[in-house]
């Protein structure tokens, strides 16, 4: 699944994507979903 669908599915749901990297080092993906 990309990052595109992934993002629209949790947006559709009241939820947040964020993305914290560090070059070279890693990529975190922080998702955020409503109860």
């Amino acid at each position: 699944m990309g990052l595109s669908l992934s993002y629209d599915i949790i947006k559709a749901h009241g939820g947040e994507m964020k993305v914290e990297t560090k070059q070279g080092e890693f990529a975190e993906f922080i998702i955020a979903l409503p109860p």
